[in-house]
C-alpha cells in the first residue's frame, strides 16, 4: 500500500470519475487506473463498482474511505512538521530582553527550550524597555521580554509570565541581615546604593518623601552589576527585583510596608505571523514552569 494509491482513491472517490481524479493527481489515467488495481489486488476486494465509464464505491469501498482519509491526514501532518522543523534551523528568532531583568531564571528557560527545540538558533539582546518596544514595532525583534507596566498601551500583545517581589539586599554582616523582613521606614538614614535603571525607582522615592523617609545615597548606577558589587563590599545597602540578585553572599529580605512587585510579561505585535521558530518559542514561554 502506497500513499499515491491511497491519494487515488480518495480523489476517484471525490470526483466518482477517474479522468477528473487523475487531473487532481497530476498523473494519467492509465497510471491511476493502474495504481488502484493494484491495491484492490492487495486488499483482496473491489474498492469501486465500474459500469462503463461509471464508478460508485463498492461496499468494501465505503468500509476502508475512513481509514484511508486517517492515513492521509496523518501524512499531511507528518509532512507539515517536517517542514516545520526545517524552516525552524533557517531563521533565527529574534528575542530582546529588557536589561533590569535576572538572566538566571531566562537562562534555564532558554536551555530547556533549545534542548526541546534542536536546531533552533535564538538572538538575544538587551536593552531598556522603551528600545525593545521601538525594535519590536520596527520587526528588528520578534518577541521581547520586559516588565509590564500599567501605561495603558494596547500595541503590544502580552502574556504574562511571572511576578517578582522586590526585596532589599545588604552586604554580609550588616545589622539588619538578621530580619525576616524589612520595612521601608526602617531604613531611613541608611547609606544605599541608587539602582537608576529600575523602572519602579520613581514610585519608591515618591513614598519615601511622602513618609519623611531620608535615603543617603553613597552610590549611583544604572548597570546590575555593579549596583550588587558595590552592596556587597559594604557600600550599602540596594532595592532589587528578588530574581536578579545573582553575586553570591548578598544578603536579601522582602521588603514590606510597602511591598513593591512587578510583573514580567513576553511581548509581540498583535496581528503579526509569528516565524514556525518564534511561535514555538512563544508556546514554550507560556507553558514553562516559572519561578513563583
Amino acid at each position: 500500500m502506497e500513499m499515491g494509491q491511497i491519494r487515488y482513491v480518495l480523489s476517484a472517490a471525490h470526483h466518482l470519475n477517474f479522468t477528473r481524479a487523475a487531473e487532481e493527481c497530476g498523473v494519467t489515467q492509465p497510471a491511476l487506473t493502474k495504481g488502484i488495481k493494484a491495491l484492490e489486488a492487495e486488499l483482496g476486494a473491489p474498492l469501486f463498482n465500474r459500469e462503463g465509464r461509471r464508478i460508485s464505491l463498492s461496499g468494501f469501498g465505503r468500509s476502508m474511505l475512513p481509514h484511508f482519509r486517517s492515513i492521509a491526514e496523518e501524512a499531511e501532518a507528518t509532512r507539515a512538521l517536517a517542514d516545520n522543523f526545517r524552516l525552524l534551523a533557517q531563521v533565527p528568532v529574534k528575542l530582546g530582553v529588557q536589561n533590569t531583568i535576572g538572566h538566571l531564571r531566562l537562562a534555564r528557560f532558554l536551555a530547556e527550550f533549545e534542548r526541546r527545540h534542536e536546531g533552533i538558533e535564538l538572538a538575544v539582546s538587551e536593552a531598556p524597555r522603551g528600545e525593545l518596544e521601538r525594535q519590536l514595532d520596527s520587526g528588528e525583534l520578534d518577541l521581547a521580554i520586559f516588565t509590564r507596566m500599567d501605561d495603558g498601551d494596547d500595541r503590544f500583545r502580552l502574556t504574562p509570565l511571572y511576578e517578582e517581589r522586590y526585596v532589599v539586599v545588604f552586604p554580609p554582616g550588616h545589622r539588619m541581615a538578621a530580619a525576616n523582613a524589612v520595612m521601608l521606614g526602617e531604613l531611613s538614614g541608611q547609606p544605599y546604593v541608587d539602582r537608576l535603571a529600575c523602572e519602579l525607582r520613581e514610585m519608591v522615592m515618591g513614598v519615601c518623601k511622602s513618609r519623611d523617609i531620608d535615603l543617603y545615597a553613597r552610590f549611583r548606577s544604572e548597570r546590575e552589576d555593579w549596583v550588587q558589587a558595590m552592596v556587597l563590599a559594604g557600600i550599602g545597602f540596594a532595592f532589587m527585583p528578588e530574581y536578579s540578585v545573582t553575586l553570591p553572599g548578598l544578603v536579601q529580605r522582602p521588603l514590606i510596608e510597602p511591598e513593591v512587585s512587578r510583573n514580567v510579561v513576553a511581548a509581540s505585535v498583535p496581528g503579526r505571523q509569528h516565524s514556525p521558530a518564534a511561535a514555538a518559542l512563544m508556546r514554550a514561554a507560556q507553558g514553562f514552569r516559572w519561578p513563583g
